[in-house]
């Protein structure tokens, strides 16, 4: 049985906002995802991915809840323990033109956390850039560049070699390739399932585009304000989503078949997202979907396992 790397139990995270009222972003999620595994987070933007991500990795202080790592609680390390964390926890950004200093080579900004730690210095440090470069699909010659003579997927490549550079086990990809172009996107998935399987790191992938998330995901979880609808193994709920809107989320899929396109019927939500400065009572897609009820409105459904490690938050999903 594989090892669990990483587990997360009731996360909040809750930003207070004008008037003093809370901005519940992160409300009370929790899963499990075993080392070597990718877990995709989708859901439409505002509904809590990246503060989910961001959370973890300590970027933001929790409100509430539980971090375990490697079966360790990892909520109130300071100092030089979070500092040694960090070498194991990583983040690939989703901006590669923001998230690169424009005023480093492309070297120094590969080799930050070697010489945080002290990892490399000399020949060995220059070794190292060369080995990381190349790894990612770049050149040598590259280091002595600056960010702004790459294009949108090199510098991606670049953020890329930069969290690797500390050899962590777990790297949160926070929408790696939404800032990059269509036929882009690929490659830069395709490398991260390579070095996935080359170095045995675990992922959170968290991205908007289902198709990509099907592609590289081993678990998805799909987030709607501030909250798990439903969890499980990728195929399962791609090919039998049960959540009305997680059913909603697989219809939007394109399929490459214009007969079919022409004849699917996709589910279309009305209305808005609510606030989650004040969400809905009792089930917080109820304003949004086509079966609610009564008991929608009175009680909060819980995210129960409705088979083998599947999970499910809907009155009616049994």
């Amino acid at each position: 049985m594989s090892e669990i790397l990483l587990e997360i139990k009731n996360l909040k995270k809750h930003f207070i906002v004008d008037g003093g009222k809370a901005l519940k972003a992160v409300d009370g999620v929790s899963f499990k995802l075993k080392k070597g595994e990718t877990l995709g987070l989708v859901g439409e933007s505002g509904c809590g991915k990246t503060t989910c991500g961001r959370t973890v990795l300590g970027l933001y202080d929790l409100t509430d809840g539980e971090i375990f790592f490697k079966g360790q609680k990892i909520n109130d390390i300071k100092g030089e323990e979070r500092k040694k964390l960090r070498k194991q926890m990583q983040i690939i950004f989703q901006d590669p033109y923001a998230s690169l200093n424009p005023r480093m080579t492309v070297g120094d900004i590969i080799a930050e956390g070697l010489d945080i730690f002290g990892m490399s210095k000399g020949q060995e440090r220059v070794k190292e850039i060369q080995r990381l470069l190349k790894l990612v699909g770049l050149n040598r010659e590259h280091a002595s560049r600056f960010p702004h003579e790459f294009s949108g997927g090199q510098r991606q490549r670049i953020g890329i070699a930069r969290a690797l550079a500390i050899n962590p086990e777990f790297i949160v990809c926070d929408e790696p390739i939404s800032a990059l172009d269509v036929s882009i996107q690929a490659q830069v998935v395709n490398l991260l399932i390579r070095l996935q399987k080359e170095l045995g790191l675990t992922y959170l992938f968290i991205a908007h585009d289902l198709s990509m998330v099907k592609h590289i995901s081993d678990k998805v979880g799909v987030m709607y304000l501030g909250k798990l609808v439903e969890i499980g193994d990728s195929k399962k709920l791609f090919y039998e989503p049960k959540h009305p809107y997680t059913k909603a989320l697989m219809s939007a899929i394109p399929i490459a078949d214009p007969h079919y396109e022409a004849t699917k019927k996709g589910i279309k939500l009305e209305g808005e997202i609510p606030s989650p400065i004040n969400p809905p009572s009792g089930c917080r897609f109820r304003t949004r979907c086509s079966v609610v009820q009564e008991i929608c409105i009175a009680e909060e459904p819980e995210l129960k396992e409705i088979s083998p490690d599947y999970l499910c938050a809907c009155h009616f999903v049994k």
